[in-house]
């Protein structure tokens, strides 16, 4: 069976005709479905909408949030409710297209576990599609999974994804990224993107900029999560040998200074005092950041050392064994 999972927020209008869609689709092509209505906190009656639907149709169930939690709640939520093998995300906001999902489900069919959608022609305005390109790019580079649309809304993945990533914060974005750390196998197809009918949309410019910082986190998870002091000891020993760098050189400088003169009052070399000099300062400053850069990464490798217990630092994907009587 397959789990969709739709996050709202403020999405009364739309949420008749995208249940509707999704009966349309799942009727046409022979797809037992579940759909999983999160409502994250609004305020315009949706909740009103998602039980009316919930007592209309049997397949329909909804989860309220006490307050706006965020996407990433709002999905892990319903992730947690889903009862299907599959689990399909998508908006509530009638841009992402129900016509889809067979697609989606033919793409999985192949031997992917998780198949990530891409807006090939997006329908929102510049200003939001140019800094998404960008930031697709980036994501891209620095992860190593190279999608157009790492942030589709439209996903399609298999319930162990589900269970075996962990999405808060704003790291819903990242879920091919998480599941490729894991080993799943990563897909995408592209998608119809629809105009927005009803509202407006949740994201503004401060979206790119945690968005960013989000995607450093989700590299330091991926690339050092169970060995931090590799890129914290790293750092730590650069700045440590630029540090000792700079304070051998001023200590040959000072021992230069203080030789004795040679005869006739002499001296041997003329240095000028290394006490006024900023390689000092930044010397000190170098050898105390690394230092300090070495002591956080061994706190983290004991903070590691004990959750690493109750935490799968693997994913298995099949298991043989021959039983005898």
């Amino acid at each position: 069976m397959l789990s969709i999972i739709v996050p709202v927020l403020n999405e009364h209008e739309s949420l008749p005709q995208l249940l509707a869609e999704i009966v349309r689709s799942g009727e046409r092509h022979g797809i037992g479905y579940e759909v999983i209505f999160v409502d994250d906190g609004s305020r315009d009656g949706s909740w009103d909408v998602i039980r009316q639907l919930a007592e209309q149709n049997e397949k329909v169930s909804g989860i309220r949030l006490r307050r706006n939690f965020g996407k990433a709640a709002a999905l892990t939520a319903g992730m947690r409710a889903a009862k299907g093998d599959l689990v399909l995300m998508m908006d509530a906001d009638l841009q992402d297209d129900p016509a889809e999902i067979s697609n989606f489900l033919n793409k999985l069919n192949e031997g992917f576990d998780v198949v990530n959608g891409w807006k090939q022609r997006r329908l929102d305005p510049w200003h939001k599609v140019f800094p998404s390109r960008v930031f697709n790019w980036m994501i891209s580079r620095l992860t190593g999974l190279k999608l157009h649309d790492h942030n589709c809304g439209l996903k399609l993945f298999r319930a162990e994804v589900a269970r075996e990533i962990t999405i808060y914060g704003e790291l819903h974005r990242f879920i091919p990224v998480l599941a490729h750390a894991k080993g799943f196998r990563i897909a995408e197809i592209a998608v119809h993107h629809r105009e927005r009918q009803f509202g407006r949309s949740k994201y503004g410019m401060r979206r790119f900029l945690r968005g960013f910082l989000d995607l450093l986190t989700v590299k330091f998870l991926t690339g050092f999560g169970q060995s931090p002091q590799h890129m914290l000891g790293a750092i730590g020993l650069m700045f440590l040998g630029v540090g000792f760098l700079g304070l051998g050189y001023l200590a040959v400088l000072w021992l230069l200074m203080n030789l004795p003169p040679l005869w006739g009052g002499v001296p041997l070399i003329a240095v000028s005092p290394i006490g006024p000099r900023p390689l000092l300062a930044y010397s000190i400053a170098a050898t105390l950041l690394g230092g300090q850069s070495l002591s956080l990464g061994l706190l983290a490798e004991l903070i590691v050392s004990n959750t690493v217990r109750e935490q799968a630092t693997f994913s298995i994907s099949e298991r043989a064994s021959r039983h005898e009587e």
